[in-house]
């Protein structure tokens, strides 16, 4: 799985996976903060939550037009300080009031054009690493190790908001000041980042400026008009779709972690609060990666005996963990955050082994093939909601009975279950997407490109703020019926035009 990167791969991941921790540790809580600390409706909350969220991936264009022009280099180091001021200001606790407002809305900006000098323009970079032929076959699979380390740093972030807060509670501040130490977290986090990426400079700066040495002579000159029409249009019909997977995605963070506050048993024993634990989820990881490393064909007999004592290490830990179990947890709504990237980081080697089987017999689905499957699989997860809602109280009325006889509540596993789904319709559509992007666009507009595609992905998440304002009076079957049907409608489009989108690759 790991044979035969460039090197320069894991130093730009970890500096990603750095940041990306303080990221989703804010993420984890900034909906409820919101609600909380200035008393806003759910649709208002979800209008800031999904307004940031369109600026974090709006920002890439304005990020990567300046990149083709100055170099990614540059940018990405820009965008790590301009994301510490913004995190800083956001780490202040100002109170509720207009002054706190105005303050955490110029934090929000800082934040969303930092990231977008850094996000796309690092994915370019490691785009550009596969140009070099001996690398080329592996840009796919390169793309899903890249995006498992984006989620090695979510995995960990709910559970670090959740502690930190209550650390912070204990030392005597109230519930709502006690958000701003999640928030500053995240300049902890890009501290780190930054020194990555200047500790393993050395391995990824032939593609600081841009593109590979050589690679626009090879490139461009071959490349006709009618070739650059046609990838560019590729393009963009795959932008229009991955907009409407966005939408639906991106309910992890509001309308999902709302159910999760309002609709979900607040409690866990036994065996059932084991996957609350993260590092229960990290010995799950472990045993995944091991066992993987016990069948590889090409892993020698010390690697093969090395999986079999991690495997037996993970299991005495879990099995440890089972025996210390007594009486019930809390579950708090931010810490099924943490059930996407584990999902991520386990399911990466069993999805790179499933496609390579199917690429080493030639009939590997092509990325735009993936991206239109993954939307179907993104429908399913929201029928399974609906099907879990139906008979539930309308949001509106359980907000009145909250902690009495009449809440309807349901259990965990339906989220879980429902994380599940959607990472494996996520795992399908966005590495696969990037990588697509990465390979398909001109030279000369590469950053501009990779931008686009965080364009989409903007536009897709201020659509977020639909779900926030169906939740109220609507049945929840309603709710989620909402985005099953973008998901299907997308697909449809997606198998319609795939002939276009993939005549573009050759």
């Amino acid at each position: 799985m790991f044979k035969g990167q460039p090197k320069g791969l894991f130093a730009l991941a970890l500096a990603n996976t750095g940041e990306r921790f303080g990221y989703y540790t804010m993420i984890a809580v900034f909906a409820l903060f919101l609600r909380a600390n200035f008393g806003l409706s759910a649709g208002t909350a979800g209008t800031i939550y999904s307004s940031f969220l369109m600026l974090v991936y709006f920002f890439p264009l304005i990020g990567g037009i300046m990149a083709d022009k100055f170099g990614f280099g540059k940018m990405v180091t820009a965008g790590i300080m301009i994301m510490f001021a913004g995190y800083l200001l956001l780490s202040v606790p100002l109170g509720g009031g207009t002054v706190a407002l105005v303050a955490m809305l110029a934090a929000l900006v800082l934040i969303g054009f930092g990231t977008g000098l850094f996000k796309g323009n690092l994915q370019v970079m490691v785009g550009d690493l596969y140009n070099d032929p001996q690398y080329a076959a592996k840009r796919d699979s390169g793309f899903s190790l890249f995006y498992m380390a984006i989620n090695l740093g979510a995995l960990f972030a709910p559970t670090a908001a959740i502690k930190i807060r209550e650390w912070a509670m204990t030392l005597g501040f109230d519930g709502n000041s006690a958000y701003h130490f999640s928030f500053a977290v995240a300049c902890v986090s890009l501290i780190v980042s930054i020194a990555i990426y200047y500790a393993f400079r050395s391995w990824f700066k032939h593609v600081e400026g841009g593109h590979a040495k050589g690679e626009k002579a090879q490139v461009v000159d071959t490349l006709t008009p009618e070739q650059t029409k046609k990838r560019m249009v590729a393009l963009f019909l795959v932008f229009a779709v991955v907009i409407f997977f966005w939408m639906s995605f991106h309910q992890n963070g509001l309308t999902l972690t709302y159910f999760a506050d309002e609709f979900t048993e607040r409690s866990a024993s036994g065996l059932a609060s084991m996957p609350f634990n993260v590092w229960n989820l990290v010995a799950v990881i472990a045993i995944v990666y091991a066992l993987f490393s016990i069948f590889d064909k090409e892993a020698s007999q010390k690697g093969k005996w090395i999986g079999v004592g991690v495997v037996a290490l993970a299991c005495a830990y879990l099995v440890w963990q089972y025996s210390r179990l007594s009486g019930s947890i809390e579950i708090s709504a931010p810490i099924f955050q943490h059930f996407n990237p584990f999902y991520v980081v386990a399911l990466t080697p069993v999805s790179m082994a499933i496609f390579g089987a199917l690429a080493a017999k030639g009939k590997e689905p092509s990325a735009p093939r993936k991206i239109a499957y993954g939307m179907l699989v993104a429908a399913v997860a929201f029928g399974l909601m609906a099907f879990a809602s139906i008979g539930l109280n309308t949001p509106a009325f359980q907000a009145t009975v909250r902690g009495g006889a009449e809440e309807t509540l349901v259990s965990p596993y339906w989220l879980i279950t429902v994380y599940l789904v959607l990472t494996f319709g996520e795992l399908l559509l966005s590495p696969m997407g990037i990588s697509f992007v990465s390979k398909v666009a001109p030279p000369k507009y590469k950053g501009m490109m990779m931008g686009m595609w965080f364009v989409a992905t903007a536009l897709g998440n201020f659509l977020v703020q639909v779900g926030g304002h169906l939740w109220g009076p609507l049945p929840l079957w309603v709710v989620w019926s909402v985005f099953l049907g973008v998901c299907v409608i997308s697909a449809v489009f997606m198998f319609s035009m795939m002939k276009k989108l993939e005549a573009a690759t050759e």
